[in-house]
């Protein structure tokens, strides 16, 4: 769900720019209290994973694409903040080295990939955790779940930018229709990926993963 250059107006994509800005500036301050010498080179590890799985697109609509994106599995593994971190710099390359989204857009782009999708699945995986038994597989389902939802979640964050700035002539309607129709599908795929990696991690690093220990996960509300 790239968003290319031109796709929302100027004035919408500035303001983005600066909600990003501020939203990866908590993250950095909550990263610094959460990743130690063990977990951080989990994040870079998950960033090379996210990178890749975002290499495969699905078209959406009028020159938008859908992908996997990520963020529940980030949250999961390395925590909400170091998360938004892994997620920001893998869309920043994707920018200037495979122009998978527009430079004017890599605000919006953050926003709803690196923000949206990892705080809404770690909120909603937190919510899960607080009411399922405390074991591995609850763990993975949690996880699962989160990822389904955090996929139309990002894509919501997409249509309001459209509708406050988009520069197309499709209405809102349609693309709210489109856009959410495609990435519930999208979601289901990202559920099983994430599920599976986070299984495969917890079976042999349980100690690695931030959502098996989610006290000790990086808040980013606590360091806003």
């Amino acid at each position: 769900m790239h968003i290319p250059d031109g796709f929302i107006d100027a004035p919408t994509s500035l303001a983005f720019g600066a909600v990003a800005a501020a939203g990866v500036a908590v993250a950095i301050r909550a990263a610094r209290r959460s990743l130690d010498e063990r977990a951080a080179p989990l994040a870079g590890l998950t960033a090379v994973f996210v990178f890749a799985a975002q290499m495969i697109n699905f078209p959406v609509a009028a020159g938008t694409s859908g992908h996997l994106l990520g963020g529940a599995l980030a949250a999961v593994l390395v925590g909400p903040a170091a998360g938004v971190l892994a997620l920001t710099v893998v869309l920043v390359l994707q920018a200037f080295l495979f122009a998978d989204g527009g430079l004017s857009a890599l605000g919006l782009n953050v926003t709803n990939i690196a923000l949206l999708a990892t705080v809404a699945a770690w909120a909603v995986f937190l919510a899960l955790r607080a009411v399922l038994p405390k074991t591995r597989a609850s763990v993975t389902a949690a996880a699962s779940i989160a990822a389904f939802v955090s996929v139309p979640v990002s894509s919501l964050g997409f249509v309001l930018q459209y509708a406050v700035g988009g520069t197309g002539t499709v209405d809102v309607g349609t693309v709210l229709w489109s856009v959410l129709s495609v990435h519930v599908l999208i979601g289901a795929g990202e559920a099983v990926i994430t599920g599976l990696v986070v299984a495969s991690v917890l079976a042999s690093r349980s100690d690695l993963v931030a959502g098996w220990r989610p006290g000790r996960a990086g808040s980013m509300a606590a360091a806003a």
